[in-house]
C-alpha cells in the first residue's frame, strides 16, 4: 500500500514516519511539503502509482488541504483516492466543510505520540483492509 503524506512541518513528517515505522507497519510513504507538490507527484504517478490513501493536511502552504481536497475530488483520475484530513484544526464548520468537499475521514492531530501510534495503527488496519476488498 502506498500513502501519500501532504505535511509541511519538519516534525510532524518525523513523528508520522516513526510511527508508521514502530507499527510495524511496511507500507510505501511518500511526503509531499504543500498542495502543489501533492498534484505534481500524483501527475507523475498517474496511472501507474496512485497512491491507496492520502493523509492531508489543512494547512499547508501554497495550496491548503480544502483547497487540495476540492480539486481531489473533481479530478476525473484522482477521485476515487480516499482522503484522511490529518490536522490540528478542531473548527466544526472546518470539519463539516471537508466532509462536504469529500473528505472520507477527519482526524485531530493527538497531542502525544503514543495517541500518534494508535491513530497510525487505526488509519493503516482499517484502509489496508478497505482496499483489499476493493
Amino acid at each position: 500500500m502506498t500513502i501519500l503524506i501532504a505535511e509541511d512541518d519538519d516534525d510532524d513528517r518525523l513523528l508520522i514516519k516513526t510511527a508508521f515505522e514502530e507499527n510495524g507497519c511496511t507500507d510505501k510513504l511518500e511526503f509531499v511539503e504543500n498542495g502543489i507538490e501533492l498534484f505534481s507527484y500524483l501527475e507523475r504517478a498517474s496511472g501507474v502509482d496512485i497512491p491507496n490513501i492520502i493523509l492531508l493536511d489543512l494547512n499547508m502552504p501554497k495550496k491548503n488541504g480544502k483547497e487540495v481536497l476540492k480539486e481531489l475530488k473533481q479530478h476525473h483520475l484522482f477521485k476515487r483516492i480516499p482522503i484522511v484530513v490529518f490536522t490540528t484544526t478542531k473548527n466544526e464548520k472546518e470539519v463539516s466543510l471537508c466532509y462536504e468537499l469529500g473528505a472520507n475521514t477527519y482526524i485531530i492531530k493527538p497531542s502525544t505520540f503514543s495517541g500518534l501510534l494508535s491513530i497510525v495503527q487505526h488509519i493503516h488496519s482499517y484502509w489496508q483492509h478497505a482496499a483489499a476488498i476493493t
